[in-house]
Order: C-alpha cells, then structure tokens, then sequence
C-alpha cells in the first residue's frame, strides 16, 4: 500500500473510532453523571461537552488500544469479554474521573461517580466492542480486537 492510499484509511479510522466513542460514551456519561453520580444537569452537560472535546484527541488512540489489548485475548467469548472490559477500564477510568472532577463533582458524588463508571466500563467494554466494530464495518474498516490496527493501515 502506498502512502498516498492509506492517508485514507488511516482517516476513515480516525473518525469511525472517534464518532463511535463520542456517540456511546456520550449516552453513558449522562446516565451515570445524572443518575449515579448525583451531578445536577448544568454539570452533566458541562461533563458531556470536556468529555467530548477529549473524545476527538483520544478516539483513535483508544480504538488502537483496544485492538492491541484484544490480541491477547483468545476466541472465547469469556475471553472476549473480559479483555474488552480491561481495555475500557484501563483507558478511559482515568481520564473520566479528571472529567467529573472538572465539571464539579466532589466528595462522596466523585467517589460515586467513579466507582459508578468503573462498574459501568467492566459491563460495557464488550457492548462498546461490538458498536465500535459495527461502526468501523459502516466506515468500510476492519473491525480490530483480532490483531492490531497499524496506524499506517
């Protein structure tokens, strides 16, 4: 493959892992920050609005992160399941709990709300996996999680 055919690709992976992390997390962040964590909806809102301006640097990161932690994972799906959730929690827990902290949220509602997040994260690696392969498959992309995505593909 030339350089000139995979700017392309590497384009089409760049927003197909971006909208799929924005749309998702997204939903979730305002179900867990409203409902969980207590936050009022000025700071839901204000949550939702840094986490997505977040998404866009770290969508295609984490699409690559979770590829390379999938090629661990064996074609059980136990397996699957489990590698898909360590992804998600091990990525994405740090950066949302520096984005509920941001957008107000102190105390036992941050303690909350992380914690919240983390139990989401271990339920919805796998869901998440799936949308984000679904997406990819819409952007005509491989779908990852069984070997890596190159940054040059």
């Amino acid at each position: 493959m030339t350089k000139s055919e995979s700017q392309p690709t590497r384009r089409r992976a760049y927003i197909a892992d971006t909208f799929a992390l924005i749309v998702f997390f997204t939903t979730t962040g305002v179900i867990n920050e409203r409902f969980i964590a207590g936050m009022t909806w000025e700071q839901v809102i204000q949550a939702r609005l840094i986490g997505a301006l977040l998404m866009v640097p770290i969508g295609r990161p984490y699409g690559l992160w979770r590829d390379w932690m999938m090629s661990h994972a064996s074609e059980t799906g136990v397996s699957r399941l489990t590698w898909d959730s360590l992804a998600l929690l091990t990525f994405q827990a740090p950066l949302y709990t520096a984005i509920i902290s941001f957008s107000g949220a102190t105390g036992s509602g941050l303690v909350r709300g992380v914690i919240g997040a983390a139990e989401m994260m271990l339920l919805l690696g796998r869901p998440y996996g799936a949308f984000l392969n679904f997406v990819r498959s819409l952007f005509s992309l491989p779908s990852g999680g069984s070997k890596p995505m190159s940054l040059n593909t």
